[in-house]
C-alpha cells in the first residue's frame, strides 16, 4: 500500500493509526522524518540568513512609526496628511483618485472564508468525518420518526389495528363525535347520513364495518376514492374514538340518508339506548 492511500483513506482514524504491515509502518516513519527534516531545514536556513545579514552589516531598516490609531489600522483608514502618498498619477476633471487598499477587516474575513472552505473540504469530503446535508436530513427525519413513535406510545399506548376495541364510554364517544364533526362532516354529513362519502348509519359497508376495519379505513384512507389518510392528524387513540362514534351511529336513520352502498355487515356495538345517550 502506498503512502498516499494510507493518509487519504476514507476512515481517517484507521488510515493513521491502524498500521497493518511493516511496510506501512516504515512508510509512516519515513514521512514523519521527512516532515521533521523539512521543518528543521527551514529553521536553519532562516537562522543562517540572519547571521549572514549581521556579518555583512545589512541590518534591517527600522520601520517608520505608523501615526494611525488602532481603529484606523483595523478599518484601513488613513489620515488626511497621508493622502498625498496615496494619490494615483491620473486625474479626471481635476478629481484625483486615492489608491486606498481594501480594509484589513474585510481581507481578514475574506481569507477566513477561504480557510473555512479548505477545512470544510477536508472534513466533509476528504476525510469524511462530518455528515453532509443529505445525511443530516436523513438522521433528523429518523429522529423525528422516533419522537413521533414515542409520542404516540405515550398518548395512545399500544392501540393499532390488531388491538383496537370499541369504546362505549360516553366520554370517549363524545371525544370521537367532536373529532368527527370537525373533520368528517364535509363528506359524511352532520349525522353520518352520507354525502360525497357513504352513509355511515346503515348496515352496509364498502371497506368493512368492524371496529378494526373502520380504524384501518380512517388511518390509511381510501386515496383512490378521495378519502385522505388521517394518521398524521389523529393519533391512534383519537382514531379509535372516531371509529367507535361512527359505529355508535348504527340504526339512527337520520333524515336524507344516502342509499346503502357496499356489503351488509352488522357490527357488534352496544344497544341503541346506550348510543342515544351520548349524542
Amino acid at each position: 500500500m502506498n503512502l498516499f492511500l494510507i493518509f487519504l483513506s476514507s476512515d481517517p482514524v484507521r488510515s493513521i493509526w491502524a498500521i497493518e504491515s511493516g511496510e506501512e509502518l516504515a512508510l509512516l516513519l519515513l514521512a514523519t522524518l521527512l516532515l521533521v527534516g523539512m521543518i528543521m531545514v527551514a529553521f536553519v536556513a532562516v537562522y543562517l540568513m540572519l547571521i549572514l545579514r549581521k556579518a555583512l552589516g545589512q541590518e534591517p531598516a527600522a520601520k517608520p512609526v505608523d501615526p494611525r490609531t488602532l481603529w484606523q489600522r483595523i478599518a484601513g483608514l488613513h489620515a488626511l496628511s497621508q493622502e498625498k502618498d496615496l494619490t494615483l498619477e491620473h486625474a479626471y476633471d481635476g478629481i484625483e483618485e486615492l489608491d486606498n487598499p481594501t480594509p484589513p477587516w474585510f481581507m481578514s474575513l475574506f481569507y477566513s472564508t477561504i480557510a473555512f472552505g479548505v477545512v470544510y473540504l477536508f472534513v466533509f469530503h476528504v476525510f469524511k468525518v462530518g455528515d453532509l446535508q443529505t445525511a443530516e436530513y436523513t438522521q433528523e427525519v429518523a429522529m423525528a420518526d422516533q419522537q413521533r413513535e414515542i409520542y404516540i406510545k405515550k398518548v395512545a399506548g399500544s392501540i393499532n389495528e390488531n388491538t383496537v376495541a370499541f369504546m362505549k364510554e360516553p366520554k370517549a364517544l363524545d371525544a370521537g363525535k367532536a373529532a368527527f364533526l370537525q373533520s368528517c362532516v364535509a363528506c359524511h354529513g352532520q349525522q353520518g347520513q352520507g354525502g360525497v362519502g357513504p352513509n355511515l348509519t346503515d348496515e352496509y359497508w364498502l371497506h368493512g364495518g368492524t371496529i378494526k376495519a373502520v380504524f384501518h379505513t380512517i388511518t390509511e384512507g381510501v386515496p383512490e376514492k378521495g378519502m385522505m389518510s388521517w394518521k398524521k392528524q389523529l393519533n391512534p387513540l383519537q382514531v379509535q374514538q372516531v371509529a367507535s362514534y361512527i359505529l355508535s351511529l348504527q340504526g339512527t336513520k337520520p333524515a336524507g340518508a344516502k342509499a346503502p352502498q357496499g356489503t351488509k355487515e352488522v357490527p357488534n356495538v352496544p344497544a341503541q339506548t346506550d348510543k342515544v345517550a351520548v349524542r
